[in-house]
């Protein structure tokens, strides 16, 4: 699986919050060793990105106070 470009081009929000959420979301499938990493030939964060992109996993963001 590619990075999904396709549906960043088209993504509405902030793509710097996606992109650390992607980012995030890779980390812990990584620390988890979810099975689906090495269905995905190893690539983790475009499989992270999709998730995110087809809102299999939601992510928010939490205020520093």
């Amino acid at each position: 699986m590619i990075f999904p470009l396709d549906k960043l081009v088209k993504f509405d929000g902030n793509i710097y919050e996606i992109t650390v959420a992607a980012n995030k979301r890779a980390y812990q499938m990584s620390m988890v060793k979810d099975p689906l990493i090495e269905e995905n030939h190893d690539k983790v964060v475009s499989l992270a990105a999709a998730q995110l992109f087809g809102k299999d996993v939601t992510y928010r963001i939490q205020s520093a106070n």
